[in-house]
């Protein structure tokens, strides 16, 4: 069993609070990928539509002989189906090409704010959520804007809010928003692609533990609360990646931490990708 803890959705599913995501892993690599995660004690994997890779995550699901109970399966609705019909009929897709019967966490992958379709494509989560098709509704990439038109037009308030987060993008406001608003705050790029890690504080604040940068990053994350997804293909980094619960950081080194927000997008803006 994994020794990951887990975060409690505002619906009383149970998310593990740090997983493995496949974003550019190409589909013929993310079967061998996720099994290696899988081996290292990872049971949360995240995926999405637009990744091409659904079908080598469900391999690598039916091969692991985990009980499905045990898994934890996130993919998202790629911006060409948003709308109410489409949506479903997506989601129907990415169901056949991982093998399940159902997901454990759904999102809406931008919010596309000039085709103005989110509010619809939120109501056809909000089905599947009632048919017990996706164990959570959520969203990703979404500003406070976004999220409160969902608050004023749909029935049920988003699980999860997942969005590019890492030391040189603190989202504090964002956060602070989901906060008040029972929503989770789920990172991806949680390590801005590398692009911090030699930063002097991180660099030092590893050495005091005997981690990499990258781990205590991970650390970082963990403490604020974050949900957290790093990828990687690397075996041993893989490993690496989840073993960051037996150290902790100090208050002094969450500052240092801190100290780094900088406005620093590795990704596009929410409000303008379209």
């Amino acid at each position: 069993m994994s020794t990951v803890p887990t975060v409690t959705l505002n619906n009383g599913v149970s998310i593990p609070q740090l997983g493995f995501g496949v974003f550019q892993v190409p589909d013929d690599e993310t079967t061998a990928a996720v099994t290696g995660a899988l081996e290292a004690g990872y049971r949360s994997i995240d995926t999405a539509a637009a990744y091409g890779n659904e079908a080598g995550v469900g391999r690598a699901l039916a091969e692991s002989g985990i009980p499905r109970e045990e898994l934890f399966v996130t993919t998202k609705l790629w911006n060409t189906d948003q709308g109410y019909d489409a949506t479903l009929a997506a989601f129907d897709a990415s169901l056949a090409a991982l093998g399940l019967d159902h997901v454990d966490l759904y999102l809406i992958h931008w919010p596309v704010p000039a085709h103005d379709l989110y509010p619809e494509t939120w109501r056809a989560l909000e089905r599947l959520a009632a048919e017990g098709r996706v164990r959570a509704a959520g969203v990703s990439n979404f500003q406070p804007a976004h999220l409160r038109r969902l608050l004023e037009t749909g029935t049920l308030v988003p699980a999860v809010n997942q969005v590019e987060l890492h030391p040189g993008l603190q989202q504090t406001g964002l956060r602070a928003f989901h906060a008040e608003h029972g929503i989770a705050t789920e990172a991806w790029s949680p390590l801005a692609q590398g692009a911090l890690l030699t930063e002097d504080a991180l660099v030092s604040i590893a050495e005091r533990h005997g981690k990499t940068p990258a781990q205590a990053v991970l650390r970082w994350h963990l403490q604020l609360g974050n949900i957290v997804i790093p990828k990687s293909v690397t075996p041993e980094r893989i490993r690496q990646n989840i073993d960051v619960f037996d150290f902790e950081l100090s208050a002094e080194e969450m500052d240092a931490v801190a100290a780094l927000d900088r406005g620093m997008r590795t990704g596009p803006d929410p409000d303008t990708f379209n």
